[in-house]
């Protein structure tokens, strides 16, 4: 429908003015101008700095205000709805005695936990950069002269020092406030609990700002809600006052709600009903929305929305909807109102269609600062109920809002509409079903969205999320996968920014994290300036391959659903794509990034797609042909295939391969224990051990200790080399230490009394100095001299005099000890540990510790209250791998130290549990661990079961865990996983058997859980599939075990069956032949949510057992791979068919079920020993994705009448039926100027009609029949007398309705 106005329009002025302003000239008199006569304010008209949070804000809590905050510009609101008053001058007036100012608590008491805990983080953030530049920074200046760089230095180390002293604080209050965050909240006493509470131990007289009635109103009973609510209410019967009057009470009756929930179960609906249809009915914007606010805060359950329904609200909701944007308070506040028939239940049905249309009208109006929440109602509602929205034209403004990127949410948009595409049944309500597929459009026509940069990466961010659903890929592999073709070949478009943005989508979509050189890479830089193997490893993820790798473990479901993303973009052409961008492009970035992206794609495709698949890509045809054939672009193409080698030589040659493909090194140790236990060679130095004694005098001159004292000057990249090189050598230590100044001078910048080392500021680049002294240990205790001379030097005895100094046992004291917590925190005092931890880790290293009584002092420790800080760091740096005193110190840490320090402890003991060493070694580490499940804190026993379900990887350490028989019935669904893992063996099976824990869970797993690990399994896929923006880390987000989102949960029936016991139980207990017969019967099942719960909880059984090597034999047994491939492959619910591909990947993982899936013609990845990965796919990817053969189901009854322009409702009068006519033809858009004109003439002609109620009344029916534009609502309903809309709230229809005029449309009385 085109605007009423415009360029070149025909319309009058008059005219123009109405359909702009909304206003009949009738209605422009005394009684309803805003002005300095009743001190009420009209707000200015919106320009661009006043514009409604409603745009700016997409995804606002229902119950949230949409507005800035107290001091917004003109048009918007505060939470309270007090009305803001301004002088002519524009200064705000001063607000004066109310006891109700602006919001209700303070900015800090408003905010969440959340928000305080997001804040936090951010300006954790911030300070983390200023850190990491001001170290970097550091560490430049000290590799140039000392004396020009002195005090640059001095400024960048004193801010270093603020930035780790503001750190410390941000940590320390982020883990305070998310500590109270767990804590069950007290409501605290706020402005106005003294009027709710009325303490009569408090005197209302020091709060300055209460008035004399409201100090009354405290004193007179005020601790009975009802007694308030009765005050409130005669309250808001008095007339003739300010709007601001009336606002303070429908506040405190707000309140009054929120503190008491209960009561509005218990109102008396013949008087507030009454109450809020005389607020509702005021002239005042502001008291209008007061009156919205109080009625949603009223609503209980259905029951009540009926109630206020009987109040006539529909038409005062209508009303306000179609105001001009100047009244956004009261629109705002009515929107609001709507939303909140949602929060009840059944509560969508209560929504008219009128008022729904009205949403509708709002939503299709671009220039409404309120469109966006329209959307956001309307998207909520066609989640709900599909047939409304439908019969109220609301499909055709979100599917625009999927294209024109206004809209924010667009995500939730699609997500919507993909709901919606699920199932046949709602498949109906779309007529095209094409809907989704225009989020191409920007892509596929780019010149449409040229110079809209934001638009195109909105519709990136939107494919994205689309391509990460099931609807989502069936919705665009609808016609041979055209809409995909279209995208891959938009990268031909000679558009640089959409090539870029496509090639991020595809990064985006298959998973791909290119490594933090792709900057430089792209820059044009030689990969050999960048590529070290250091950096390369530093980068990488680590991935930790277990030496006995579970069958059936850690299935990860996205690898498996990139898998089939990759096969679908191969089978529309990407490489072939990607080569011709290569080729053609200008932009020598945009080759380069085409390249990288070329070779991942490459790697990925010879990881997770089958061989007979995978092996037609990787001699890259196109390429391979240009170059080969020596014409036209061979030496870019050879170029390419250049670059792609080289960076994939580059990846091989740093250990680099494939997250998830182990390296043939790898899996060779796999298979050879022997090898895998051998210790490993030692890195080579770049100083030989054999050197002679020329060269090593010179390399002792070369690191200046000889020529001066001062640190500072000493080359300590040479001194690290010596000790880690030459010194290791017997000869050489001797000489060092008889022959010169050199060990005395190094040794002794250690001493803690000469305050070198001790007093050296804490940042990054002097770490070196500790990395130096354990280097140091390390090498001494390597040779008897050296440890005599270590033992005798004044390094240690002055360590233990400054360690007795925390020894309250000791009787040393000292005013300024060494390891105070500002001297810890600022500077490398605590490196002292590190050493020590140095000593530990030698049987010589800890008889001198043993000497000097250092353990003793480091047990007394763990006594020392309010300084957790130096234990956890003596626990951080100590080696307990030696067993000796040590590890009863550790025990005690983990039993009678505080909390935090118990928690860091217990993670401090995965790094011993889950060694890669075996054996024995591990066990008192275990032992500790099983101790730490009976911690009476939650928290710590969570951890601990964590770490030991981590522990039970290795067969041998799950059978001694069991051997340590640890109960956890207390810990309840904590150590459920732990119990588990124990099915995996006999002796666990066994263990478990005793306890009856086995049938327990298994009739509990059949009778409900297994419905709820579908729930469980889609989540996990759900938060995997998401991109959330990372996050400085904070020690309490430490967990040992990261949670891995998007892999198999746990299944007890997969544990099961790990065992032959355990085979056995399932067998005769019959559960697996119900789970089949559950499948064979519920295969085509479509409508019954419940059935289809039941039907994939059965699917996932069936799979998990098919995934074990002793479980497949089920499989053959009943022949229900069949079945699944049917669902897979026919079912009409396209999630139905994702969970039943899924399954069938568990299922290729076991040896014997690849066998019977090949069988069927599907195929399975396999790595390079032959063993499946468990990514399969079907012979052809229509076969799993089409679904145009299957007929949708349109349920006719829920479809929306054909429209028809026309009076619809008939009337006898002449001038009322061609009035009605002339509504109707408001919604053409060839007739709309003619007929707006012909009833403005009618009215000033005939007025009567526009006062009558019945027309009004079927006025409002043809709106609510019938699409029209928001102005063409506004004009319609201007045109009618103000009182026509109070004789219908009151319902007086029975007074005289010619005799009513404009002056009648003041504001109605109570009484």
């Amino acid at each position: 429908m085109s605007q009423l106005t415009g360029p070149g329009s025909s319309v009058t002025p008059t005219q123009a003015n109405l359909f702009r302003h909304g206003r009949s000239l009738s209605q422009q008199g005394p009684g309803e101008i805003y002005g300095t006569k009743n001190g009420t304010y009209i707000p200015a008209r919106e320009g661009p700095d006043g514009r409604s949070l409603a745009n700016a804000m997409a995804f606002g809590p229902r119950g949230a205000s949409l507005a800035p905050s107290a001091h917004a510009p003109p048009g918007s609101f505060s939470s309270d709805l007090k009305s803001i008053n301004y002088s002519r001058a524009g200064t705000p007036r001063p607000d004066i005695g109310t006891y109700v100012t602006g919001d209700y608590f303070g900015a800090d008491e408003t905010m969440t936990s959340e928000q305080r805990q997001r804040e936090l983080r951010e300006k954790i953030n911030k300070e983390t950069k200023i850190k990491i530049g001001s170290e970097n920074l550091l560490e430049a200046l000290i590799s140039k002269n000392a004396k020009q760089t002195k005090d640059q230095r001095q400024k960048v180390e004193s801010e270093l020092t603020s930035a780790n002293r503001k750190l410390l604080e941000l940590n320390s209050q982020l883990e305070e406030e998310i500590e109270q965050s767990k804590r069950p909240t007290t409501p605290g006493r706020d402005r106005i609990s003294g009027l709710f509470q009325g303490s009569p131990l408090k005197s209302p007289e020091g709060d300055e700002r209460l008035s004399q009635d409201q100090f009354s109103l405290i004193e007179q009973e005020s601790e009975s809600p009802t007694y308030i609510l009765g005050e409130i209410l005669q309250a808001l019967e008095v007339e003739g006052m300010q709007p601001d009057y009336y606002v303070e009470r429908a506040n405190n009756l707000v309140e009054l709600f929120k503190r008491y929930p209960t009561l509005k179960h218990d109102l008396a609906w013949a008087d507030f009903g009454l109450r809020v249809q005389t607020m509702l009915l005021s002239e005042s914007r502001e008291v209008v929305a007061a009156g919205y606010r109080v009625t949603r805060h009223a609503i209980a359950d259905w029951k009540s929305l009926k109630i206020i329904r009987g109040l006539n609200t529909d038409h005062l909701v209508i009303l306000s909807l179609v105001k001009e944007s100047k009244a956004s308070i009261e629109r705002e506040q009515a929107l609001k109102f709507v939303r909140a028939f949602l929060d009840v239940k059944e509560g969508v049905h209560e929504l008219s269609n009128a008022v729904i249309r009205t949403v509708v009208a709002m939503a299709e109006h671009h220039e409404d600062r309120l469109r966006n929440i329209a959307l956001l109602t309307i998207s909520e509602i066609l989640v709900r109920d599909p047939a409304i929205i439908v019969a109220a034209g609301g499909i055709g403004p979100l599917s625009d809002a999927l294209v024109d990127g206004s809209y924010h949410g667009a995500e939730s948009l699609a997500m919507n509409f993909l709901h919606l595409l699920d199932r046949p049944k709602q498949r109906g309500h779309l007529q095209s079903g094409h809907e989704i597929e225009s989020a191409f459009t920007p892509f596929t026509d780019p010149l449409t969205v040229q110079g809209h940069e934001e638009r195109l990466k909105a519709a990136a961010t939107l494919l994205a999320a689309i391509l990460k659903t099931w609807p989502g890929i069936f919705t665009v592999a609808r016609n041979d996968f055209m809409a995909v073709k279209s995208l891959v070949l938009s990268l031909q478009y000679p558009a640089p920014l959409t090539r870029d943005l496509i090639l991020d989508l595809l990064f985006d979509v298959l998973h791909i994290q290119p490594p933090s050189w792709t900057s430089s890479f792209l820059a044009g830089r030689r990969l050999t300036t960048y590529g070290r193997v250091a950096n390369l490893k530093a980068d990488s993820t680590e991935v930790h391959f277990k030496a006995d790798t579970e069958e059936g473990s850690n299935f990860s479901l996205v690898e498996h659903f990139t898998a089939l993303l990759l096969a679908m973009f191969m089978h529309c052409g990407l490489v072939t794509g990607l080569s011709d961008l290569i080729e053609s492009a200008d932009d020598a970035m945009l080759k380069r990034k085409g390249t990288l992206l070329l070779g991942e794609v490459l790697k990925l495709t010879d990881h997770c797609l089958p061989a007979a698949l995978s092996a037609k890509l990787q001699v890259l045809p196109t390429l391979l042909a240009d170059s080969v054939r020596g014409t036209g672009d061979a030496p870019s193409a050879s170029g390419v295939i250049y670059q792609i080698d080289s960076v994939n030589r580059t990846l091989q040659r740093s250990g680099l391969a494939s997250k998830s493909q182990p390296s043939i090194t790898v899996i060779a140790r796999q298979l050879d224990p022997i090898s895998s236990s051998r210790s490993p060679e030692p890195p080579k130095t770049k100083l030989s051990v054999d050197m002679d004694e020329v060269q090593f005098r010179s390399l002792l001159l070369e690191t200046q200790v000889l020529t001066t004292a001062n640190h500072l000057k000493w080359k300590w990249d040479v001194i690290n080399d010596l000790i880690e090189g030459p010194l290791l050598n017997p000869k050489r230590l001797d000489e060092s230490i008889k022959g010169g100044k050199f060990m005395k001078r190094l040794l002794g910048f250690y001493r803690p009394f000469k305050y070198k080392f001790s007093d050296c500021i804490n940042t990054k680049p002097n770490q070196r100095y500790v990395r130096t002294g354990c280097a140091l240990f390390k090498t001494l205790l390597q040779n008897q001299e050296g440890i005599v001379y270590l033992s005798e030097s004044k390094l240690l005895r002055q360590l233990a005099e400054c360690l007795a100094q925390l020894d309250r046992r000791s009787g040393l004291t000292s005013t300024a000890p060494l390891f105070s917590r500002e001297r810890v925190q600022q500077t490398l005092t605590g490196g002292y540990f590190t050493l020590l931890g140095a000593l530990s880790s030698d049987p010589q290293g800890l008889q001198m510790l043993e000497r000097w009584r250092m353990i003793n002092m480091f047990y007394h420790m763990m006594e020392l209250d309010g300084r957790e800080d130096l234990i956890k760091i003596l626990l951080s740096n100590m080696d307990f791998t030696l067993d000796s005193h040590l590890r009863v110190m550790l025990s005690k840490a983990l039993t009678a130290c505080p909390k935090s320090v118990r928690v860091y402890s217990t993670r401090f003991l995965r790094k011993y549990a889950t060694s890669n060493t075996g054996g024995r070694d591990c066990e008192w580490a275990i032992r500790l661990l099983v101790t730490q499940l009976y911690d009476p804190e939650v928290q710590v026993s969570e951890i601990a079961v964590q770490i030991l379900e981590e522990v039970c990887n290795r067969k041998e350490q799950l059978e001694y865990v069991v051997k340590c028989r640890p109960a956890l019935d207390h810990l309840g669904a904590i150590g459920a996983p732990l119990l588990l893992r124990f099915l995996s063996t006999s002796l666990g099976y066994q263990y478990l058997d005793g306890l009856d824990y086995i049938t327990q869970e298994m009739d509990d797993w059949f009778l409900g859980r297994n419905d709820s690990y579908v729930t469980l399994v889609e989540a996990s896929l759900s938060r995997a599939l998401m991109v959330f923006p990372e996050r400085p880390k904070s020690s309490n987000d430490e967990h040992m075990k990261r949670v891995e989102y998007g892999t198999v949960p746990p299944h007890f029936y997969r544990e099961l069956t790990r065992t032959v016991e355990g085979c056995r139980l399932l067998r005769n207990s019959g559960h697996f032949d119900a789970f089949v017969t559950r499948i064979k019967e519920s295969w085509d099942e479509h409508e019954d949510s419940e059935r289809m719960l039941k039907l994939k909880g059965s699917l996932w059984a069936v799979g998990n057992v098919g995934s074990m090597e002793l479980g497949a034999p089920f499989l053959e047994e009943t022949d229900v791979v069949q079945w699944i491939v049917k669902v897979a492959t026919t079912s009409e619910v396209m999630t139905l068919r994702g969970t039943a591909f899924f399954v069938l990947g568990l299922i290729s993982r076991s040896l014997h079920g690849m066998e019977i899936l090949t069988e069927h013609g599907w195929s399975a990845a396999t790595d390079h020993l032959g063993r499946s990965l468990g990514y399969c796919l079907p012979p052809s990817l229509d076969e799993l994705l089409s679904m145009e053969s299957r007929k949708t189901l349109r349920p006719p009854e829920r479809m929306p009448p054909p429209i028809k322009r026309g009076p619809s409702v008939a009337d006898e009068d002449p001038t009322n039926t061609r009035i009605l006519a002339l509504v109707c033809d408001l919604g053409n858009t060839v007739l709309t100027k003619r007929a707006a004109s012909d009833l403005v003439n009618i009215k000033t002609k005939v007025p009567a009609p526009f006062n009558s109620v019945a027309l009004f009344r079927k006025v409002m029916l043809l709106l609510e029949k019938h699409n029209f534009r928001l102005p063409v609502r506004r004009f319609v309903i201007d045109l009618f007398d103000k009182g026509v809309m109070r004789r219908i709230v009151l319902d007086d229809d029975s007074c005289n309705e010619s005799d009513n005029s404009p002056n009648d449309s003041r504001r109605p009385s109570a009484a």
